[in-house]
């Protein structure tokens, strides 16, 4: 029984991972038509593939650092990762069925039956609101702290950006996110299975809902060259080019637009940065180490190290001042 259960999302997984795919480079397509469109005025099909992979750009030892990282990556994911992020909001949701099951003594569902079509969108509403919610929290932790932001470096390092920078994520800054991920939307998870869900339909539904963010947040477009607003719709929807402006390497852009789909986060917390038309920015860090960055070992080990000094500054035991200059302030 359980074979089969793991099976059939498995196969779901499998089957939305290629449609996804499909419409992530169809809509990247599109979105370097439409930016190209706007910005030559003299246009021609050469200048167009000129500008859809810039010669500087995929030549760039970033870019060759994002491939590499990418096929490794790739290698990883199939056994850790993907698993790793249904399992987080899989376990706190059965928790939240059976506690909050318990106080109330709810069995089964209080809505009985297939869930209906209203039922399903408010679902997904809800489950795109906990995912969003989450994302800009730890994303705003990653930025805050010196233990977290030595991991998500390693996706701030790219100095150019390929489209495949999304990916630039170490993996276990990857795995602890989706462990984060787990509460808010874990949460909700659970809530729904008490409402009208079957376990088996939330967690399919769950990572649909994941894919249906990534597709919506055109995550593959906003780590590219091209930049594409929404306009009015950017009130609503983080938009590529204000995600662009978080890679910035320019001190105004630091630590603004975390977040990931939604754009209202950032401008409730006062995170909000809105760039100017057509505005370029410079990515990278301004770290001296930067370059240490643009291979494997930068990518994978040298933040791990990093880390550790933190830990090790942290607890090493901080020596008391002398006795004369601690007082030496009196007057």
């Amino acid at each position: 029984m359980i074979s089969t259960f793991i099976e059939q999302i498995l196969d779901r997984i499998s089957a939305a991972n290629l449609l996804a795919a499909g419409l992530l480079l169809a809509t990247a397509l599109g979105c370097a038509v439409i930016a190209y469109w706007r910005t030559v005025e003299e246009k021609s099909f050469a200048e167009f593939f000129e500008f859809l992979l810039p010669h500087e750009v995929i030549t760039h030892p970033s870019a060759r650092a994002d491939l590499l990282f990418y096929i490794t990556r790739k290698a990883i994911m199939p056994f850790l990762l993907i698993p790793a992020g249904v399992t987080f909001v899989v376990a706190v949701g059965y928790a939240t069925n059976k506690i909050v099951g318990t106080m109330f003594g709810i069995d089964a569902p209080l809505m009985g039956g297939s869930p209906g079509p209203i039922t399903v969108i408010v679902f997904t509403v809800t489950m795109l609101l906990a995912y969003d919610i989450s994302y800009y929290l730890y994303h705003t932790a990653q930025h805050r702290f010196p233990f977290l932001w030595e991991l998500h470096k390693v996706h701030h390092s790219a100095e150019v950006m390929v489209g495949i920078t999304k990916d630039r994520v170490h993996p276990l800054d990857e795995l602890m996110n989706r462990a984060w991920d787990g509460v808010i939307p874990g949460i909700c998870f659970g809530l729904w299975t008490l409402i009208a869900l079957n376990p088996v339909e939330v967690t399919v539904f769950g990572v649909n809902v994941y894919i249906m963010r990534n597709i919506l947040m055109m995550d593959f477009v906003r780590h590219t060259h091209f930049k594409i607003s929404f306009g009015k719709l950017n009130n609503l929807i983080l938009c590529p080019h204000w995600h662009q402006l978080h890679h910035s390497t320019n001190p105004r852009h630091y630590d603004k637009n975390f977040g990931l789909l939604f754009s209202f986060w950032d401008r409730v917390f006062g995170t909000l940065c809105v760039p100017e038309p057509n505005e370029s920015f410079k990515f990278g860090l301004v770290d001296r180490d930067v370059r240490d960055y643009q291979s494997l070992n930068g990518l994978y080990i040298l933040p791990l190290k990093k880390m550790w000094r933190v830990v090790k500054r942290r607890l090493k035991p901080r020596r008391a001042a002398p006795i004369q200059a601690r007082e030496g302030s009196r007057p």
